[in-house]
């Protein structure tokens, strides 16, 4: 109905997370990818809308056990959001956290793919308890999964 192309992704997006709320995250990781692509076309990779549906995307294929595709998406956008946004932004740290459950929740994750995870999140944890506090939403689900590549890490006997 002729509205922007920024406002029918960012609707979409906005459906893409009722429908990972329902479980439908076969239709959630759909709209992800479309929204994904589309704003990676509009606005290219750099902008945050961008990084913010790469993020969605990602976490999406983690749910759906797509760790390989999550992880290739991950190596290439983590890096742009590192340098566009910074170390300390919010959604930078996301990204890392994804990026590492990716590596963790993986059943073929060799041991240096565990050792980058728990390093990853060692490192979010200091940052995110350094600019955000530790009672932060951030801070404490990255602590969390912190705990979760030590079990992962523990669990494997390595």
């Amino acid at each position: 109905l002729g509205a922007p192309e920024g406002e029918i992704l960012g609707t979409k997006g906005n459906l893409a997370g009722t429908y990972g709320i329902l479980g439908r995250e076969e239709e959630a990781l759909g709209l992800n990818r479309e929204v994904y692509y589309g704003f990676l076309k509009l606005s290219g990779k750099e902008h945050e809308q961008t990084l913010t549906a790469a993020l969605n995307l990602a976490d999406s294929l983690r749910i759906m056990q797509r760790f390989k595709e999550a992880k290739t998406l991950l190596r290439k956008t983590t890096p742009v959001a590192r340098r566009v946004l910074g170390e300390s932004n919010d959604l930078t740290l996301k990204l890392r956290n994804i990026y590492a459950l990716a590596l963790c929740n993986d059943g073929d994750a060799t041991l240096n793919d565990l050792r980058e995870a728990l390093t990853t999140l060692e490192d979010a944890v200091r940052t995110a308890r350094r600019l955000l506090g530790s009672t932060h939403p951030t801070t404490r689900m990255t602590e969390e999964n912190l705990r979760h590549a030590r079990a992962a890490l523990s669990k494997n006997n390595y």
